[in-house]
């Protein structure tokens, strides 16, 4: 197996918000090092490795456990979604991989009568959905409400909140949330 470590490095060092020349001042290397890496026609040994991540910081196990990050696909057909949820409801997830994205979207689906959970939903972020077929009844802290199609939620995703189909036909809704939740 081989790992592309320029490309990882790039990842990072990006993420993080670095230029190279400041991650070679970082590091005590010089910025030619890490470009040098960064398109891998060098091939760093895991000491200097380790003291261009100390530079970030990042430790060797979690630069070598994030999924590497595939070209970003900007279009995705219906049988592309990917399928998160189980049971009576239905959350098909555009992209498979979220790895260092910040937005989930969401085609979610609930049957007659399916339910989140008594225990309401807590968690960090912003969530927000259009109603798109059915009644989808929503409680955020004591608030309810029941939307029906082209309604819409949004609110800070830390306030306890819960969603329940109602009535005889399945709900379809377009949510988002960031960061992704699932």
């Amino acid at each position: 197996m081989s790992v592309d470590i320029g490309s990882r490095l790039r990842h990072v060092r990006l993420r993080h918000k670095l230029s190279q020349r400041e991650l070679a001042k970082r590091a005590g290397v010089t910025n030619s090092t890490i470009s040098l890496i960064e398109s891998n026609a060098s091939n760093p040994s895991v000491g200097a490795l380790k003291r261009i991540l100390d530079g970030i910081p990042i430790g060797l196990a979690e630069f070598f456990s994030f999924e590497p990050e595939k070209p970003r696909r900007a279009f995705y057909a219906a049988e592309e979604l990917v399928e998160i949820g189980k049971g009576p409801i239905s959350y098909r997830q555009i992209g498979d991989n979220l790895f260092g994205r910040s937005l989930q979207i969401l085609k979610e689906c609930y049957q007659p009568g399916a339910d989140t959970g008594k225990v309401p939903l807590v968690h960090e972020g912003e969530e927000g959905g259009i109603v798109l077929s059915g009644r989808l009844e929503v409680t955020v802290d004591d608030e309810r409400r029941i939307l029906g199609p082209g309604d819409a939620y949004y609110f800070e995703s830390r306030r306890p909140h819960r969603f329940r189909c109602i009535g005889p036909v399945p709900c379809e809704v377009i949510s988002a949330c960031t960061p992704p939740t699932f």
